[in-house]
């Protein structure tokens, strides 16, 4: 496997995402010697990983951005047969054991969605894994009103959660960012806290970014 050493840079990186751009999974994966299984059923985050090593994240499992030296996360923004975000973006599991007075400016949330630098690819079932193209990257970060916005969806969800009312969290709720379960399958639980303070088991749950918010994104860059 080629080992590939992190930006020393935004420009660097930059630079990366136009390396990237135009060419196939199957093409960078050859690249980088990495094997391309033939379907994302049993290796999610698969195409994300190859393009994290490509670029040369290095937070690795550390509670960290992407990047550690340049404070960026990246997040792949997967497109379907139109051209539009296919998904909602995960962001960062939520803690469902929290209390007392949290604020947005502190959270893993804000630090996540500081800067982010999006890869596009295509993600259509009818393009075989190997064939699918990656767009070009660029670096966002919010602006004053999109972090308004945000943070009034942060504060609203984590009231819930501070009154233990976890398990009634809806996928409606919140305009931009949203709390979704997040596990392998409904199997999985976690220790959480209800409304009274006692201890009880739900499916462990994570923040997501609309796709209405990521097509508005997509939008704005390349319009």
């Amino acid at each position: 496997m080629r080992l590939t050493t992190p930006p020393e840079s935004q420009q660097d990186l930059l630079q990366r995402c136009w390396q990237l751009a135009g060419k196939t999974l199957g093409q960078i994966a050859t690249e980088l010697g990495i094997p391309v299984p033939d379907n994302l059923l049993h290796h999610k985050g698969w195409a994300g990983q190859v393009l994290e090593h490509y670029l040369g994240a290095d937070a690795g499992n550390q509670a960290e951005p992407d990047f550690t030296g340049l404070g960026i996360e990246m997040k792949t923004l997967p497109l379907n047969a139109n051209g539009q975000p296919k998904e909602s973006t995960y962001v960062c599991t939520v803690s469902l054991r929290e209390k007392g007075n949290l604020r947005w400016e502190d959270s893993w949330v804000r630090q996540k969605l500081a800067q982010v630098l999006w890869v596009p690819i295509e993600a259509d079932k009818n393009i075989r894994l190997a064939d699918r193209y990656v767009g070009l990257g660029w670096i966002w970060q919010p602006t004053p009103a999109q972090e308004t916005i945000l943070k009034r969806d942060w504060e609203e969800l984590m009231d819930r959660v501070v009154l233990g009312e976890q398990a009634d969290i809806s996928a409606r709720e919140g305009q931009y960012l949203q709390i979704r379960p997040k596990a392998a399958n409904s199997r999985v639980m976690v220790k959480s806290l209800t409304e009274e303070g006692a201890s009880t088991l739900i499916n462990p749950k994570g923040f997501y970014l609309r796709s209405t918010f990521t097509r508005e994104l997509l939008a704005t860059q390349f319009k």
